[in-house]
């Protein structure tokens, strides 16, 4: 009996530190020092849990293509901010604004989308470590 409340504990603690140690902090990952800005057209939008993921395909001028991952908020936190699922449908347009991954690959850190008509959302999540700009109506005056 002991034994099983002990096992039935420790996998307790185990289920509720797994979320955590899939959960990173902006500096983790991204550079705050290496700010982008990405033309492309999505290819994929992906409504995941802890961050949602924009796929979009960059022409650069000679050319080439180049597929980068773009990370936003929480799906929850994108569709209070006015995302819906058919709001980055493959094919659509955009202008994203963010910060590289540290390692130089083509993910970066979504700051800002911007649709074709002016139209921006903010894609970025308060408290993460992101810089602040001013982008988020929620972040303190400083």
């Amino acid at each position: 009996m002991r034994t099983e409340s002990a096992l039935a504990a420790a996998l307790g603690v185990f289920l509720i530190a797994t979320p955590v140690w899939a959960h990173h902090a902006f500096s983790a990952e991204f550079d705050a020092n290496k700010p982008v800005k990405l033309q492309g057209t999505v290819t994929k939008m992906e409504w995941i849990n802890p961050h949602a993921w924009i796929h979009i395909d960059v022409k650069r001028g000679n050319g080439n293509v180049e597929k980068w991952m773009i990370e936003g908020g929480t799906p929850n936190t994108l569709l209070r901010r006015g995302f819906t699922k058919k709001s980055l449908l493959p094919g659509t347009e955009i202008v994203v604004d963010g910060y590289q991954a540290k390692d130089g690959s083509m993910k970066a850190n979504g700051r800002d989308l911007t649709f074709p008509d002016g139209r921006k959302l903010f894609l970025g999540s308060s408290g993460t470590g992101a810089p602040r700009d001013g982008s988020d109506p929620r972040e303190p005056n400083r």
